[in-house]
């Protein structure tokens, strides 16, 4: 019975115990996959469809609550401004319905620091904060 325990019953337990673990995980992740493919691609466009109806965008130090038209625009203009070259997350984390990220973006021969939250709604992850900051 003991090697039944260990050999067969013990693995499964383990297994099932990390897999809502595992899964969390991949949806903090998940969620910044095509968000950082349209920051890489500079696609102001595409990634606003991911925008709350209200934010904070801060870029280079200008900080505005906007719609989501308005920060479209705002991130087509830096866009336009600072062509980005490439996009990559450096950090996730959250709990439950909020999450964060933190990446590092090349564009227009600068490196930005880039903090991306997102809160989970009806709709799905939506960002709720932009902010895009010149690394010193």
């Amino acid at each position: 019975m003991n090697a039944f325990l260990d050999k067969i019953l013990f693995p499964i337990v383990v297994f099932f115990l990390t897999m809502p673990a595992a899964s969390a995980q991949n949806d903090a992740y998940d969620v910044f996959v095509p968000i950082s493919k349209y920051m890489s691609q500079g696609n102001a466009e595409k990634l606003s469809a991911w925008f709350a109806d209200n934010l904070e965008i801060t870029v280079i130090s200008t900080s505005n609550d906007s719609s989501r038209n308005q920060a479209r625009q705002i991130l087509k203009s830096f866009f336009d401004s600072y062509t980005p070259r490439s996009f990559e997350i450096t950090h996730t984390a959250g709990r439950s319905n909020m999450k964060y990220a933190l990446g590092s973006l090349y564009a227009g021969g600068e490196v930005f620091t880039v903090t991306i939250f997102v809160s989970y709604s009806k709709s799905g992850y939506r960002i709720q904060q932009l902010k895009i900051e010149r690394l010193r």
